[in-house]
């Protein structure tokens, strides 16, 4: 009834010293079960803490790696991957990061709002109807359509200002971006619009992750096709970038003038195919109250669809956390979440708002006790990557799933 043991990167099995505590039946080890962060609104049952420290520290250690000439672009797109933008966004300034990149324009404008005054690239499209809203908060968009770009010119004109602009080049994702025997013609054109300033090209690697880095050279030398055309149109670009938080960590020669580290800020692994090159830390604890304790006789059926039926009595903890939260549906039966520094496997189907947790080897829990969905106890850790193998998905989609209605506590 234990979940199924996640494979290691070595093909081995992965055991279960990530999750089991370091305690022993003569000297066990005592957690702080049920230390609630002074901070968190009354009547809160399920939270994320997120450590900003760490998220500082790994930036910092982004910095440290590729040295004092290259920028450091900390990507914060997606509620900064579900940590929370704003927090982050300043955290990884503190960390050493000189700018911010994000997807869309109104992740700009909300960093903006918040007062975050350092260069933020919008990476993703952006309407031409957006123009506006790009000058008013000193946003630097990326430009891929002539309508965006005329329409940002005008703007810009109007309001007596010059707007950086960064340009997308598809190398080979296949997703958005100019394809690389566009780039020449239209960044010719671009660059001939008034108030506009070409401060940046960059690129996105798709297979940056795995072991076999020749299709990511490939890709690279594409880039650098594109910026040879461009030095001989005499066309300067202040600022390349094509490296994610993987090439980063695996392909320091296209390092170039920026990375853009994502995910590994987090303190989450780039790669499931090799492990990172430096420690990282991981940010996020998401956590739940116990609040019920019982047991449950043979065959009485656990949940929608009774999918799990006890063969023998059983002592059962209920947690307010469900993939209303974001935990996904597909950890029926199989995930597992820490009570006392130890597993309690997952019984029955995930519901939106509730799980339920095997506690028979834990006689010590009861009502009141903080579970840890992912993350830190004690000495024991349940990462999201373990999490993410059970769901069948990557790390990311662990935290960037949590919805609003989890407080984040900082």
């Amino acid at each position: 009834r234990f979940p199924p043991l996640a494979r290691s990167r070595d093909d081995g099995i992965l055991l279960s010293h990530r999750i089991a505590s370091t305690s022993t039946a003569e000297e066990p080890v005592l957690y702080q079960v049920n230390a609630i962060p002074p901070q968190l609104p009354p009547g809160t049952v399920t939270w994320a803490e997120v450590d900003l420290d760490a998220i500082a520290a790994n930036v910092r250690s982004f910095c440290r790696f590729v040295g004092p000439h290259v920028q450091v672009i900390a990507v914060v797109k997606a509620n900064a991957y579900g940590h929370g933008a704003v927090p982050v966004a300043q955290a990884a300034l503190r960390g050493g990061a000189t700018r911010l990149a994000v997807h869309r324009l109104l992740e700009g404008v909300e960093l903006r709002q918040a007062g975050v005054q350092a260069p933020i690239l919008v990476m993703g499209y952006i309407p031409p109807d957006g123009a506006d809203e790009v000058v008013r908060w000193g946003l630097t968009p990326t430009v891929t359509t002539t309508e965006f770009a005329q329409a940002l010119s005008a703007r810009a004109v109007a309001a007596e200002v010059t707007v950086p602009v960064h340009v997308k080049v598809d190398t080979g994702m296949g997703r958005f971006g100019l394809m690389p025997e566009e780039a020449l013609p239209f960044i010719q054109a671009l660059v001939s619009l008034p108030a506009i300033r070409l401060e940046g090209l960059f690129t996105h690697f798709c297979t940056a992750d795995s072991a076999d880095p020749s299709y990511m050279r490939i890709q690279f030398r594409r880039f650098m096709d594109v910026l040879e055309g461009l030095n001989g149109a005499g066309i300067a670009v202040p600022l390349r970038h094509t490296c994610n938080s993987a090439a980063t960590m695996r392909f320091p020669e296209a390092h170039l003038d920026a990375v853009r580290p994502g995910i590994a800020i987090y303190g989450l692994d780039p790669s499931s195919e090799w492990p990172p090159i430096f420690p990282l830390r991981p940010a996020m604890t998401l956590k739940s109250r116990v609040v019920r304790v019982r047991t449950v006789p043979a065959g009485w059926g656990i949940g929608y669809g009774r999918t799990y039926v006890p063969n023998r009595p059983t002592r059962v903890a209920l947690l307010p956390v469900g993939y209303g939260d974001g935990y996904h549906r597909i950890l029926s039966n199989r995930g597992a979440v820490l009570l006392h520094g130890q597993p309690a496997p997952i019984l029955g189907r995930v519901s939106m708002d509730q799980i339920v947790v095997d506690v028979s080897h834990i006689p010590q829990v009861q009502e009141g006790d903080v579970a840890v969905v992912f993350g830190r106890q004690g000495e024991a850790e349940l990462r999201a990557e373990e999490v993410a193998a059970w769901a069948e998905t990557i790390n990311y989609e662990v935290t960037t799933s949590i919805l609003p209605r989890v407080v984040r506590i900082y």
